[in-house]
């Protein structure tokens, strides 16, 4: 079976940072990742790359920086002030928090702190890196209508409600 929109695809991959050729994650010695082709469950360059794959397959390719979790913004980076972070006794770089937005929720990491000032970045960790993908195929199979209307997939490897 051939990955295309609607099949639920399991692979094993390895992903590094194609700069630097750092190790960011893998399924190694793991389950396989399992995920909905075409419902923007993994990055835009890695879905792209499967498409028209099949059981079996494996691969290397690398996703720039724009088709996997963005571009690195400035413009994300912002000082707030600590009275932001009420009920936290303890601020240090590396701590994450959830914002409510207008747009929703959002990611933020400590990466600065002053006495009066935070600095947060709502950039993903690994915006900005172009990323080195090593991927097999492991299975591919047709999406259920109830994995279709919710957008993922369900049971082994995927959402469990």
């Amino acid at each position: 079976m051939t990955i295309t929109q609607k099949k639920v695809v399991s692979i094993h991959y390895k992903v590094v940072d194609a700069a630097s050729g750092e190790t960011i994650d893998s399924s190694e010695g793991g389950a396989p990742m399992t995920y909905l082709h075409g419902a923007q469950n993994i990055i835009p360059g890695l879905e792209a790359a499967l498409e028209g794959k099949t059981v079996g397959d494996e691969f290397e390719v690398t996703v720039e920086a724009a088709d996997a979790y963005g571009e690195y913004s400035e413009d994300r980076v912002q000082k707030v002030p600590r009275e932001a972070f009420t009920g936290v006794d303890v601020i240090e770089p590396g701590m994450t928090f959830t914002a409510n937005t207008a747009q929703g929720p959002i990611s933020l990491i400590v990466t600065e702190v002053e006495e009066e000032m935070i600095t947060v970045d709502a950039n993903h960790p690994l915006a900005g890196k172009n990323l080195t993908f090593s991927v097999s195929v492991h299975s591919v199979r047709d999406a259920s209508d109830e994995e279709m209307s919710h957008g993922h997939v369900h049971g082994e490897g995927g959402h469990h409600h």
